[in-house]
């Protein structure tokens, strides 16, 4: 060799994937934060930066039960390490393959995803078009566990700090159809005696309250586990649903439903997100899809407000 001396032919090397857990762990202060950023575990962060230790015989990091700390070795091989990992970001090749794919996995509850998630999706796969999303539907009452997710939306009573979605408000809707062939409903107690559409999700006893009715919950008729579905035996004439605006607006829209009172209610529940993950991408998701909800309902209440 004429251009200096080549590299010992037995030479280790620690892997890129190594380096970037411990230069992220070092940065951040925690296996947690590094882990959040480079979308593993802390296990995982851990792995990685022992099998780096291992290599150099030398611990790299100071464990204890508070921050995260460098050893002295820890903080001469960063000086050195870091620039590298820098000069290999920094390459367009690698930057165009960081930002050709994102994944961003979303779970939310059925009804939510078909009615005002999915119909919005291509607004944001527009804006974003290096985001894969994935969207999981979770399931009431059998959801014992969460589900791994970046972004999560919930249907329940919301913690105090959490971010409510919609300002939700329910009234009745029914079919006009079915209006057609009962009594006239002119005030709330006229209600007696109707089908009224029943689900676990949605109580009728706010709207009672609200109506001045000391009514229990209906007892008969068939229990629909899911709002989507009490909507559709709603647009079928089963019945009269207590329902949200936000969830009936294209039937609404379409004047499948018809609101037989202007009065409305705060319902016990409301949408709201649960989890949020601290990757950039998730906040950006959770910002649009605040602000998408919030436009949604409006719309969805004055289009009622118009029709009653």
């Amino acid at each position: 060799m004429t251009d200096g001396a080549a590299p010992p032919a037995l030479a280790r090397l620690p892997s890129i994937e190594g380096l970037r857990a411990f230069e992220t762990a070092a940065r951040l202060g925690s296996f947690e934060r590094a882990a959040e950023e480079l979308a593993l575990t802390a296990s995982a962060i851990g792995k990685r930066v022992a099998t780096v230790e291992d290599l150099l015989g030398t611990p790299l990091f100071v464990r204890s039960a508070k921050a995260l700390a460098l050893t002295a070795a820890g903080r001469e091989y960063l000086e050195r390490v870091r620039p590298a990992l820098e000069l290999l970001l920094a390459l367009p090749q690698h930057q165009r393959a960081l930002q050709r794919t994102q994944r961003l996995r979303v779970v939310a509850p059925p009804t939510f995803a078909r009615q005002i998630l999915v119909p919005h999706l291509d607004d944001f796969a527009q804006a974003h078009p290096g985001v894969e999303l994935e969207i999981v539907l979770s399931i009431p009452f059998l959801d014992l566990h969460a589900i791994e997710a970046d972004v999560q939306v919930r249907h329940g009573l919301p913690p105090d700090d959490a971010c409510v979605l919609m300002h939700d408000r329910v009234l009745p809707l029914a079919a006009p159809a079915l209006l057609a062939r009962t009594q006239p409903l002119r005030v709330p107690a006229d209600l007696a005696g109707q089908v009224l559409l029943r689900t676990p999700i949605e109580p009728w006893r706010p709207w009672f309250r609200a109506a001045g009715l000391d009514w229990p919950e209906p007892v008969s008729g068939a229990r629909l586990v899911d709002l989507g579905l009490t909507l559709e035996a709603a647009v079928q004439g089963q019945g009269i649903a207590l329902a949200r605006p936000s969830l009936a607006r294209r039937w609404i829209e379409a004047g499948s439903l018809v609101a037989p009172f202007a009065l409305t209610a705060q319902p016990v529940a409301q949408y709201h997100l649960a989890a949020v993950g601290a990757a950039p991408i998730a906040r950006d998701f959770a910002a649009w899809l605040r602000q998408r909800c919030m436009q949604w309902a409006a719309a969805a209440h004055a289009q009622l407000s118009a029709g009653t």
